[in-house]
């Protein structure tokens, strides 16, 4: 789904596009790292109904590490549909920190680690994160 308000008269219309497809590509990412953390919980725990798993989404620890792509997304949105103009600058700043964020690391701990394991587990996650990369880093050259 595509997010456009005409409030924001200093963002190309481009940037926006890339903001769109950042957005979209996120919750992608988002769905497939859910479910390959709901598959290792379920492993431990057994099985879980949705609503179950949206409650551990939102206050279990195992789940936590997931908020950081939620909070991207939720930047994004404010980008896209914030009251104040949005300057190119601060499209490039965000997608240049998500970029960031989701560097998977081995020997990191948190978001990086927990990312890093997911991609272990689960090959639609290392699908998923190329192609947010590529979306990403399309963003960052296009809005510079």
């Amino acid at each position: 789904m595509e997010r456009y308000d005409d409030n924001s008269t200093s963002m190309r219309e481009g940037t926006r596009r890339r903001l769109n497809d950042a957005r979209g590509a996120l919750l992608h990412l988002h769905r497939v790292l859910l479910e390959v953390e709901r598959r290792a919980y379920e492993r431990v725990h057994g099985r879980v109904s949705a609503g179950e798993l949206l409650e551990l989404l939102i206050r279990h620890e195992q789940f936590a590490w997931l908020h950081a792509v939620s909070e991207i997304v939720a930047r994004i949105d404010e980008l896209l549909d914030g009251e104040e103009p949005t300057e190119e600058d601060d499209a490039h700043l965000l997608m240049t920190e998500a970029r960031s964020v989701l560097a998977p690391v081995e020997s990191a701990t948190g978001f990086a680690r927990n990312y890093f394991l997911a991609l272990q587990r689960d090959p639609a996650a290392i699908l998923t994160h190329r192609a947010v990369s590529m979306t990403l880093a399309a963003g960052v050259r296009s809005t510079a």
